[in-house]
């Protein structure tokens, strides 16, 4: 199990994977480009929020397809709901904690170029 959360601790989570090998989408999108963040998805039978869900703020736009959700209290987005994968959720690398002793490989994802993009994942 690795746990991971905000930049106060309002939020907190923990997540089940398979290996310690995992591969990270960096995506150019608006949003992602000017936040950093760094795709890990999971499941959603993975992932469990161990803080209350009223501790997060949400926030859509485009389609309204993918719910960013943000730490009412220090404002960092350390998991949201997806678009590209309805099933999972991205969780923000960069706010995993930092024992995780997890092996990132990162592949670059164009969500400038959305539906293409998500074409090529397949």
């Amino acid at each position: 199990m690795v746990q991971g959360g905000c930049h106060c601790g309002a939020v907190r989570f923990r997540l089940g994977l398979a290996s310690n090998k995992v591969e990270l989408l960096d995506c150019n999108c608006s949003m992602c480009s000017r936040t950093g963040f760094l795709h890990l998805i999971v499941p959603h039978g993975d992932f469990e929020l161990l803080t209350e869900r009223e501790a997060l703020t949400s926030y859509r736009f485009g389609t309204g397809a993918a719910e960013h959700l943000f730490c009412s209290t220090c404002g960092v987005k350390s998991f949201y709901q997806p678009r590209s994968h309805p099933e999972a959720w991205s969780i923000n690398f960069r706010c995993l904690d930092q024992d995780h002793g997890l092996e990132a490989r990162i592949q670059a994802f164009d969500g400038k170029n959305w539906e293409a993009a998500r074409a090529e994942l397949g």
